[in-house]
């Protein structure tokens, strides 16, 4: 009988201890996060969708994250969202006190050896994504322009960031399908572009996401003072079921698995992501933070309010979609840079 209470005392012992340890963890992050101040980190100007999303997020995630730490967003624009990757990088702590809303071209960015590179965003671990809405190109209402096929008989001065979709995109159409963009760049972010355009100083803009343009300029669509010329994603988007996607302009088929690799990134177009070597249990935590918010009523309605397109997808979703870009075919991703990199005529 002794030997049998023994035996039950033990095993008692041992359930209690796997279930302090448990708990132990759980409250670790909860002990970690308590009083701490999360860096949003922003690789843009202020006054854009992906400042917006990030801000958004910095007032509702809180809540949600073991122990509610306090969120503060930090702009930092430069190399077109390459300055803020390569900071996360190589500098920014590795403990989960870091996020940062990456612009969605850096896969491909990556994957094509841009100069400037230091990252390895496969090394990134995926929060979530808020968005999967397209990129799109545009021409100013003052310019004539209302469809990609007037650009294949007269030239369009587009401004963009360098380095970003914006240079990439017509870039890529006057190589493949025989448009005459002629690209400005020089501006430090979106809404420089956008002020050049009212300004009359370029006829459009080589990149926005739709997303930005219903949260930010609602007045231009309604007023038509944008035309969209192509939509960039795999599948065209409600609102612009007569515009083309850019894979669709394609001649042949190594010229559409080209197209489709740099309209894939739009899937996670307002990701959030965090360092390299963070714990895998704070991961979690803000991964199902993340989740929480997206349904969270109060930041559904001030991004309605907002106009905000929210088409969530979980961080786990997200790291496959990223990791899958940066591991397009090399002959795919080959060709693409060469002709990025080809001088423009």
């Amino acid at each position: 009988m002794r030997a049998r209470h023994r035996g039950l005392f033990l095993a008692a012992v041992a359930m209690g201890f796997l279930a302090g340890t448990g708990s132990s963890i759980a409250q670790s992050v909860a002990d970690f996060y308590r009083g701490k101040t999360i860096t949003m980190l922003i690789g843009t100007s202020a006054g854009n969708d992906y400042d917006y999303r990030a801000r958004l997020l910095a007032r509702f995630m809180p809540k949600y994250i073991p122990g509610e730490p306090t969120i503060v967003p930090r702009n930092m624009p430069g190399g077109g969202g390459i300055q803020a990757a390569n900071w996360l990088a190589k500098l920014a702590p590795r403990d989960g006190t870091v996020m940062h809303m990456i612009m969605q071209n850096m896969m491909s960015t990556q994957a094509m050896q841009t100069q400037g590179v230091e990252f390895d965003t496969r090394n990134f671990r995926w929060i979530g994504n808020t968005s999967s809405a397209p990129n799109v190109l545009n021409s100013w209402y003052t310019a004539g322009v209302t469809s990609i096929e007037q650009v294949k008989t007269r030239e369009l001065v587009v401004g963009a960031p360098m380095g970003t979709a914006g240079y990439l995109y017509p870039t890529l159409l006057n190589a493949l399908v025989g448009t005459k963009f002629r690209i400005v760049t020089g501006y430090p972010g979106g809404n420089e572009v956008n002020l050049a355009m009212e300004k009359g100083e370029v006829e459009g803009r080589g990149s926005n996401s739709w997303a930005s343009w219903k949260s930010g300029h609602p007045d231009w669509i309604t007023e038509k003072k944008i035309n969209v010329l192509v939509q960039v994603g795999l599948k065209r988007h409600p609102d612009l079921a007569d515009v083309p996607l850019l894979m669709e302009l394609a001649r042949n088929e190594a010229d559409r698995k080209l197209l489709e690799f740099l309209s894939a990134d739009t899937e996670v177009s307002r990701s959030i992501v965090v360092a390299p070597g963070t714990p895998p249990e704070r991961i979690d935590a803000l991964r199902r933070a993340f989740d929480k918010t997206m349904k969270d009523p109060d930041f559904l309605a001030e991004a309605a309010k907002a106009q905000m397109d929210i088409s969530p997808s979980t961080g786990e979703d997200a790291q496959k979609i990223a990791d899958a870009i940066v591991n397009t075919p090399p002959d795919v991703i080959a060709r693409a840079k060469a002709l990025v990199e080809a001088p423009q005529k």
